[in-house]
């Protein structure tokens, strides 16, 4: 004869821990995030590589080769306007901006620049410049010998720094292109601020 079994009799599961439920939660969110970094750091290879080969878009942030550029012989018959542009991106308390807003230059000789960076509050603060060049079909023609993007950058709370840049403009510059436009975009590189952070000396505590 088949027993039937009430409700009441069948055994109670044990309740869930809720630490280590929440240590697999975390645990979960951290392969999530580590995923989505590694798939997004494998595509910057292949953008790099469509935006230089197929678009001629120069996306480097190395110094330029110097062996190249002592070959070039600068063309004076020739004047190339250059403009500049600074500007901060969300999240770092920064004042940026050119020192001068253009220069008159001569392709295949060598020129200096300078930015003003400026930490506006107490906090010390790491920021990575990013370049881009106006038209970006023109980029492969600007060099750069010396730039404050090649490094991070710390201003301490409340400094204020000059920040110079060499560059060249490729004599095979085409001659249709009579302007060209250097920007550099600051971003908060909050892994070198924490880094800076955890460096410093604990503040001894006050006497009570």
């Amino acid at each position: 004869r088949r027993l039937r079994v009430e409700r009441g009799d069948r055994p109670m599961s044990a309740p869930r821990d809720p630490a280590q439920a929440n240590a697999r939660l975390v645990r979960r969110l951290l392969y999530a995030a580590l995923g989505s970094f590694a798939f997004a750091f494998a595509l910057v290879p292949l953008y790099r590589v469509a935006c230089e080969q197929l678009l001629g878009i120069k996306l480097s942030g190395d110094a330029a080769n110097a062996a190249e550029l002592a070959s070039w012989t600068p063309d004076t018959t020739r004047t190339v306007t250059v403009t500049f542009e600074g500007k901060v991106a969300e999240g770092l308390a920064w004042r940026f901006a050119p020192d001068a807003r253009s220069m008159q230059v001569h392709p295949g000789q060598l020129y200096e620049t300078t930015f003003s960076a400026s930490n506006q509050g107490p906090i010390d603060l790491v920021g990575q410049a990013v370049p881009s060049v106006a038209p970006s079909t023109s980029s492969i023609y600007f060099s750069k010998t010396e730039c404050f993007c090649f490094t991070e950058q710390l201003l301490r709370g409340g400094e204020t720094r000059a920040m110079p840049v060499r560059f060249m403009i490729d004599p095979a510059l085409p001659d249709s292109v009579r302007t060209l436009t250097l920007s550099y975009t600051f971003y908060l590189n909050e892994v070198a601020t924490r880094r800076v952070a955890l460096a410093q000396p604990a503040s001894a505590p006050s006497a009570g």
